[in-house]
């Protein structure tokens, strides 16, 4: 019902230059059916989620063993509803590693291909130009960027094309805004489409496209689109780098954290999103663009102090959990820590970046023993994370444990029953790294709770 009550308020938005509400009338025809070149946690949702809308989709990827897995009807990514929403459009999908099955099924080619950080910062654009490559001279179709790329991508994508003899391909900028753990309900209720073109036939495709969505659109010139969505997360990491601080001085006076952002979130200007003190910003987003975005300035000779400051906040926010076990422990030598969640956050199996990935290794170099749990990334997370001991439950990493630490704040911890892990517990502490627990709850069973920022 929220949904409904928010697409009727989208269609009301009014008419100014560059954005305007998508008229729902693509659904009235035959659906434009669409290739998604990559088939990560983009592409299949998109994927996914044009198949919904009606359109035939056909999906490559090079990785044969993910192709094979996807026509046995296995999904190699966890995110909640895409397995149901798949399965529902199961005929509508097709997986290949050919290209050509794209070319020959769709004129709109969805580029959904990984865009790293390399070692310099900048971002890995090696896939984007092997898609590129790997096109055939065409006047009837278009490449439409769903990766994250630099700002000034796709002028130069257009400029290697030409220079290729691939001048006809068209090329749109299409920006996703998909949260893992809800990126199918974010696609099937964007807030906002952006689409930027050079007002050819292409563009126009993609806007029909998602015109049964009904949500305001953006439609814009390519670099600002691509601007869009590098300013948008590096806005909200911002946000995050700042709570985190507000906590840090909260600490030191007494004041809560949690009430202070309650109390600054009514204010309408700046709203109660992204306002959750904690460990710090992780995944495949946050870190890799607000790095990009600081690096695309200094590559052009401006130098952005505002993001090196959010980077260096969140970086120090993932240790000071260390001097907070300190505080109570003392040494962490031979000491058993337990780790409540290992993905950068709840409902995915992502351990991008995660702040689990920076506490477990400095807890061993402390000399400490770690135990941690996740009810999802764990196969994730043997890949990235050694020396770690993988408990089958929450109550076995609090077995023995002289302190237990809130990483990933997953429904199942929040219902924990605390008693029974105090049991389990050889000493009293609990560290909220999320504020997600029941500071009262877990007194009342006599463990010591200390979470961010909290007096």
């Amino acid at each position: 019902a929220g949904a409904r009550a928010g697409a009727r308020r989208r269609r009301g938005c009014g008419v100014v230059r560059g954005q305007v509400s998508i008229a729902s009338t693509a659904h009235m025809g035959e659906r434009e059916p669409v290739g998604v070149i990559g088939t990560g946690y983009v592409g299949l949702v998109t994927a996914a989620g044009f198949a919904e809308l009606g359109s035939d989709v056909t999906c490559i990827d090079i990785d044969v063993d993910k192709i094979d897995r996807l026509n046995a009807g296995e999904i190699p990514i966890y995110e909640p509803g895409l397995d149901q929403l798949i399965a529902k459009n199961r005929e509508r999908m097709r997986f290949s590693t050919n290209l050509a099955d794209a070319l020959e099924a769709a004129r709109l080619l969805f580029v959904a291909v990984g865009t790293p950080p390399t070692y310099s910062g900048d971002a890995d654009l090696s896939a984007v130009h092997a898609v590129v490559d790997a096109m055939p001279a065409s006047d009837k179709h278009a490449l439409v960027m769903k990766s994250t790329v630099p700002v000034g991508t796709g002028a130069a994508i257009k400029r290697i094309l030409a220079e290729q003899g691939k001048g006809g391909i068209s090329y749109v900028s299409c920006p996703e805004f998909l949260r893992e753990g809800s990126a199918v309900h974010d696609f099937l209720h964007p807030d906002r489409v952006v689409v930027g073109d050079d007002g050819d036939w292409a563009g126009d495709a993609v806007v029909e496209l998602y015109a049964p969505l009904e949500a305001p659109l953006v439609r814009t010139d390519i670099a600002s689109a691509e601007m869009v969505k590098l300013a948008s997360n590096a806005f909200l990491a911002t946000k995050i780098s700042f709570i985190n601080e507000i906590a840090n001085v909260c600490e030191l006076t007494g004041a809560d954290v949690t009430e202070v952002a309650r109390g600054m979130g009514l204010d309408e200007r700046i709203g109660p999103k992204f306002l959750q003190a904690g460990l710090g910003f992780g995944g495949s987003c946050f870190p890799k663009d607000v790095t990009a975005l600081k690096q695309l300035a200094g590559n052009t000779g401006y130098h952005f102090q505002l993001l090196n400051a959010v980077i260096e906040v969140n970086e120090l926010q993932k240790r000071r959990v260390i001097s907070k076990l300190q505080k109570h422990l003392g040494t962490l030598v031979g000491k058993r820590i337990g780790l409540l969640g290992l993905a950068f956050k709840p409902n995915t199996d992502d351990m991008r970046e995660a702040t689990s990935l920076v506490l477990s290794a400095r807890l061993q170099a402390a000399g400490a023993k770690v135990a941690a749990y996740d009810p999802v990334a764990e196969e994730e997370a043997r890949k990235l994370i050694t020396g770690v001991e993988f408990a089958p439950g929450a109550l076995e990493v609090a077995e023995d444990a002289d302190a237990v630490v809130l990483v990933t704040e997953w429904d199942e911890f929040k219902n924990l029953d605390w008693n029974e892990v105090a049991r389990a517990m050889k000493g009293k502490l609990v560290i909220d790294g999320r504020n997600a627990l029941d500071p009262e709850a877990v007194r009342a069973a006599g463990l010591v709770y200390e979470g961010i920022g909290r007096s």
